[in-house]
């Protein structure tokens, strides 16, 4: 129905954006990282529903997976009324079904035919209601009595349990990279496989930074019969949430690259999946054959022109806008105060930070009330977090159960093995004290934000950098009429481009390096500047900053020649 799609959000941002814009055709993605929180918000939006609410304990051995399965049930049973409702509505001003429609592009054919008069209420149809696994938080689970659970258990793999015996038909979105264990997981469930119909229930998703990775954990998941439904490419580090550099390959050329090689998908992953079929006595579907694999981009996209480019220059089918929706109160769950100190935000107050217990740089608010509470623990003399969701713990030097981080337990032990007998202050140990509870403080929002929580709690959020450029809370259909290039822009135009802004990341990001690394690193970004000058010759799209990225050009050329200068152009 749309061009664009709303990317998954910290544990919490869009843990309900499907049950809030899924009926206006917009594409959303649910985190699967903590059970805990799901639990609570489906209690939450059953009373608000009016609909029985059985509680699944923590104490019942499969709880993560039944309650990551009963939620998303919910969902597909509230959204599929909704819109059952929406389709008998007339079409009016102030309705919703007036509102569908206004919001999808002039393109739309579907479109057009209301605008002709034409009843097509039976073709509206929900938004793609998606989920994600962040693949590298997969630990082991404890019963009760503190033995170790089967390794089924594991997180990743009950939440992708909890989803394959879900009634939604989504995509699961497969973040972070290859888990031969968790992907030779998926081959146990028949919804991952076509069905006699030649039908998928459950498709998959990959989110790549680089088509290198792309076709090994393609070609990975093709040996065990599944396909890949869409490649999400997604800027390594001009994202929000965790950030996953390349070697220095930029996204134009990355995109450039997948649109030159989208013919030879089918060859490379046919072969393998006619195997799988083959070894099981039956045959691969005709539908699967020639298929063409979804390509979409997400990371620092923030205007229409800019949208425009990846679609019609690198044929690329969606485009993800995050962090922006973050300042839209109708997509997404979160606490006021938090709200408005993103809305003016700059970019000194966007950074990357190492605050993540997985060892990832991560992209945090400067003075988020996370990082305030965790500076209270210090100077009260408790530092780190009690650690209540335990989905980050991982680290297994002191023996025993693994612990996080970002711990009160972690942190005291690790003081007391660096010889100190009482906690120093926050300069004293910056490195340890840096470590945030993100598993529990990214899910705070949708509490806050649903009014579950009947106090003030700590607040992680993680946008992009792109978000300083937006600078209020908009309507839903303020942002859309943007993304679309209906109406006046919401960021100034001296805003530079995505690829301006990226380029400029990757240098920061090269100033750190050191040895044979820095130089192939450099030598990538040097061939991305030479492809971008050959997209500076060419025409902006209307709301394109291209003057911007050929300005970067030159400085962060002159920048990889003056490794010295470490100063930003």
């Amino acid at each position: 129905m749309h061009r664009f799609h709303i990317p998954v959000m910290g544990t919490g941002f869009t843990i309900d954006s499907a049950l809030r814009v899924a009926r206006f055709g917009i594409d959303t993605v649910i985190s699967l990282a903590d059970d805990r929180l799901i639990e609570r918000v489906r209690r939450h939006h059953c009373e608000a529903n009016g609909l029985a609410y059985d509680a699944i304990s923590a104490r019942d051995p499969d709880a993560r997976a039944k309650r990551i399965g009963t939620f998303l049930d919910l969902v597909d049973a509230i959204t599929a009324r909704q819109m059952q409702e929406l389709r008998a509505q007339p079409f009016e001003p102030g309705t919703d079904k007036w509102r569908y429609v206004a919001m999808l592009p002039e393109s739309s054919e579907l479109k057009r035919r209301f605008l002709r008069g034409e009843d097509a209420s039976a073709d509206l149809r929900r938004g793609a209601i998606d989920v994600n696994i962040m693949t590298k938080v997969d630990g082991l689970t404890y019963a009760v009595d503190g033995t170790v659970r089967d390794p089924e258990h594991s997180l990743a793999k009950a939440a992708l349990r909890g989803f394959a015996n879900s009634t939604l038909h989504g995509s699961v979105v497969l973040s972070a990279g290859v888990n031969q264990s968790l992907f030779g997981y998926l081959e146990q469930f028949e919804g991952f496989h076509r069905d006699d119909a030649g039908s998928v229930r459950k498709p998959v998703i990959l989110k790549v930074s680089d088509l290198r990775s792309a076709l090994i954990q393609g070609k990975f998941l093709a040996r065990k019969g599944v396909e890949i439904a869409e490649f999400r490419i997604e800027s390594g580090l001009n994202c929000g949430g965790h950030v996953f550099p390349t070697d220095g390959e930029l996204m134009g050329p990355i995109l450039a690259a997948f649109d030159a090689q989208r013919d030879s998908f089918p060859a490379l992953f046919e072969p393998l999946l006619a195997s799988w079929y083959a070894a099981r006595s039956r045959a691969l579907h005709p539908s699967a054959l020639g298929r063409r694999v979804r390509v979409t981009a997400q990371g620092g996209v923030g205007t229409h022109g800019e949208m425009r480019r990846l679609i019609e220059s690198y044929g690329v089918d969606s485009v993800g806008w995050g962090s922006p929706f973050l300042l839209v109160p109708e997509v997404t769950l979160m606490d006021e105060a938090t709200r408005e100190q993103l809305a003016a935000a700059t970019e000194d107050d966007l950074y990357v930070s190492d605050a993540s217990p997985l060892g990832v740089q991560f992209n945090n608010l400067r003075g988020s009330s996370s990082d305030l509470w965790h500076r209270k623990r210090v100077a009260d003399g408790k530092p780190g977090s009690p650690c209540p969701n335990g989905l980050l713990a991982m680290n297994t030097e002191f023996g025993g159960q693994p612990l996080c981080v970002a711990s009160h337990e972690y942190q005291e032990k690790k003081l007391t093995e660096r010889g100190f007998d009482a906690p120093p202050t926050w300069e004293g140990a910056a490195d340890l004290y840096q470590k945030q509870c993100i598993c529990d403080h990214l899910g705070n929002p949708a509490l806050l934000g649903l009014g579950i929580a009947k106090r003030e709690l700590p607040v992680a959020v993680c946008p992009g950098p792109n978000l300083a450029y937006f600078d209020r809370t908009y309507r839903l259909e303020e942002m859309v009429d943007h993304i679309y290039g209906r109406g006046a822009s919401v960021v100034p135009g001296d805003r530079p481009h995505m690829f301006a802004k990226e380029l400029q990341l990757y240098v920061d990001h090269w100033q750190t390096m050191t040895g044979k690394k820095a130089d192939a690193f450099r030598g990538n970004l040097l061939q991305g500047i030479a492809f971008y000058r050959e997209l500076c010759g060419r025409e902006s799209f209307p709301g394109e900053n291209l003057a911007s990225l050929l300005a970067a050009l030159d400085a962060q050329a002159r920048r990889l020649d003056h490794r010295g200068d470490v100063a930003a152009a």
